[in-house]
């Protein structure tokens, strides 16, 4: 594009105030090695951030067991978002649903049931039958639906992710990773933040069947508020948990370990530990302006760069004061400018190591401007350049 030059100019800043130089003195933190997990896979992941504070084999595919049920339930948020559904429509329930094996909600073949019922009840029953009721409803058959967790898992970046059933039950070509898992929660958190207070409820009554959530963390920790559990012989106790402390959440997840206390203390270690020496700083707001920069032969003389989404990093907790930004732009930028266009690159370092490296957009459009403003812009900068 026009605005386009070999030219670069950098401007290097402090995300904050720094501290008294009487407080430079004073010890960093010290961070212990992560503590062992015993689990087959297990990540812990910031989801502002995206960044994995402690993982091990979390890209190695596993069968998910019922945490599939997070992409079900991911997949009937969006359709109720969308307004292809509503959480009073009424699901016909089908001989195959009512007679899908494992976990049940309890619902009867030949009625209709409520599509929030069902998404409670697979959220927190775990229900293999009211996942398949809401599997056909949404795509007219449980294959159909598959084909939409596959689609969807692309798009979501779940790279190492198959399903070939909307319930977690054991089939050869069905698998995830505790990395992929933790994604699908970030998205189920982001995405439809008003929905997720369903994932911290305890109880759910259906048919008069009255069963228990079986993330036991929402007993133990108050600030566990989700998401999932899961289990079969073949891939173990699996949980995906989240917690909110001091502003800061972090998703946890274990895959294959070998029992239901043994998951739930799994996760409440990594948990206890990424509270205990990480936080998450946000350091910039959507559409936050970083900064005017001089555009030439346009209908304006200044253009307004910054970030299009919230950033965040993931840091050792109380160490925001001493983080470092460096921003890296187009010395010469044309008009025409459109909203979007990158134009810089900025970086934020913590002690030498580089923490996030994101473009730097034009927030605004600029047309260029008429044929004598665009030739005296054209003369300046040929003077500029050439005593520069």
């Amino acid at each position: 594009m026009s605005h386009t030059t070999a030219f670069r100019s950098l401007i290097v800043f402090l995300l904050v105030v720094l501290v008294p130089a009487v407080a430079s003195a004073q010890q960093p933190l010290l961070i212990p090695s992560p503590p062992q997990i015993g689990a087959s896979s297990y990540v812990l992941m910031d989801p502002r951030s995206g960044d994995v504070i402690m993982e091990h084999n979390s890209h190695e595919r596993l069968p998910p067991a019922s945490l599939t049920k997070m992409m079900t339930a991911y997949i009937v948020e969006r359709e109720l978002a969308e307004g292809r559904i509503s959480m009073d429509d009424m699901v016909p329930i089908s001989v195959n649903a009512w007679r899908t094996e494992g976990s049940r909600t309890f619902v009867r073949e030949g009625t209709q049931v409520r599509v929030e019922d069902l998404l409670k009840g697979v959220v927190i029953q775990s229900g293999n039958d009211a996942s398949v009721a809401l599997a056909e409803f949404v795509a007219g058959s449980e294959a159909a639906f598959t084909d939409i967790m596959n689609q969807q898992a692309q798009l979501l970046g779940m790279k190492d992710s198959h399903f070939a059933n909307a319930t977690g039950l054991p089939e050869s070509d069905h698998f995830s990773t505790a990395f992929d898992l933790a994604l699908l929660a970030k998205a189920i958190i982001n995405d439809y933040p008003e929905n997720y207070g369903i994932y911290a409820e305890k109880h759910f009554t259906y048919n008069n069947i009255r069963q228990p959530n079986r993330n036991a963390l929402l007993w133990r920790d108050p600030s566990v508020d989700g998401l999932k559990t899961g289990h079969t012989d073949e891939a173990g106790f699996c949980l995906v948990a989240s917690a909110v402390r001091n502003d800061t959440r972090l998703i946890g997840v274990v895959m294959g370990t070998p029992s239901n206390e043994a998951r739930a203390q799994e996760v409440q270690k990594m948990l206890n530990y990424g509270f205990r020496y990480y936080e998450s700083a946000k350091l910039f707001s959507a559409g936050q302006q970083l900064l005017d920069s001089p555009v030439w032969g346009g209908q304006q003389n200044e253009l307004a760069l910054g970030v299009k989404d919230e950033v965040f990093v993931t840091i050792p907790r109380g160490s925001k004061d001493a983080l470092e930004s460096v921003v890296d732009i187009d010395t010469v930028i044309k008009a025409p400018v459109s909203i979007g266009d990158e134009l810089g690159r900025i970086r934020v370092s913590l002690n030498g190591e580089v923490l996030l490296d994101e473009p730097v957009l034009a927030l605004q459009d600029i047309p260029e401007g008429g044929l004598f403003k665009r030739l005296w812009d054209a003369i300046k900068l040929f003077f500029v350049q050439l005593f520069s």
